[in-house]
């Protein structure tokens, strides 16, 4: 049974509610699975895929791929031993973070108009002059319905953000990262490329954004919470 947090400071006050500790080698191990995911499949789609349909799915996939490396570098700061810092002591949150929102969001991003032209590729389907035309109509949306999990990991209580931000703003942010992955979806299979740069862009440059404020924000949470609970000396 995990021991519970106090809740109260040595001044009276309540105490951040900081997310619970998590272990790294998961991270890390997801940090493998998300370098060479997104590699592999922007490689896939450069070789068999479109280039005038890819719209912005590559940089995405590649975007996914480094920061992972950086997801990582936050993780391997991670130390609970003696003279860590507060930074030391968030590593693990903060590397999950960007995992979270840099890595998979853009790889959510991608994935859809990875598949629409990996099924609709002429390279990989090449017909026979008396082949009949399958389209693959609404099972194309498949891989769509990770987004779905996702959500509820973010909603659920399960996400890093979670305890970053208040409940409101949290179901705001992942509600317009939930539209503005469909809407570039539809920009991207309508053939409007410039709208669905301008809205991947505005995904990332916002979980950029938030990424930013989270880390900050867990540091100055670690650094009040020893301030006013200092942890107990070993004898």
């Amino acid at each position: 049974m995990s021991k519970r947090r106090p809740t109260t400071g040595t001044d009276g006050r309540p105490l951040p509610i900081l997310p619970p500790q998590r272990d790294a080698r998961v991270w890390a191990r997801l940090v493998r699975v998300m370098l060479y995911t997104p590699g592999f499949l922007a490689l896939l789609l450069l070789k068999a895929g479109e280039p005038t349909a890819f719209g912005i799915t590559v940089e995405l996939l590649m975007l996914s791929s480094a920061a992972a490396i950086v997801g990582g570098l936050f993780i391997g700061a991670e130390s609970e031993d003696k003279g860590a810092d507060p930074s030391s002591q968030t590593g693990a949150w903060c590397g999950a973070l960007v995992l979270e929102l840099l890595a998979v969001v853009p790889f959510l991003c991608a994935v859809p108009p990875l598949f629409h032209e990996l099924a609709t590729s002429t390279l990989l389907h090449a017909k026979a002059p008396d082949a009949v035309n399958v389209s693959l109509g609404a099972s194309e949306l498949l891989p769509m319905m990770a987004i779905l999990p996702f959500m509820l990991y973010q909603l659920a209580g399960f996400g890093t953000l979670h305890f970053v931000v208040p409940r409101p703003v949290n179901w705001v942010i992942n509600l317009g990262i939930f539209g503005l992955i469909v809407a570039g979806y539809v920009a991207n299979r309508e053939g409007a490329y410039v709208t669905e740069r301008m809205l991947s862009g505005a995904l990332i440059l916002g979980m950029g954004a938030v990424v930013a404020y989270g880390i900050l924000k867990l540091r100055q949470m670690q650094t009040d919470y020893d301030l006013r609970c200092p942890p107990k000396e070993e004898k």
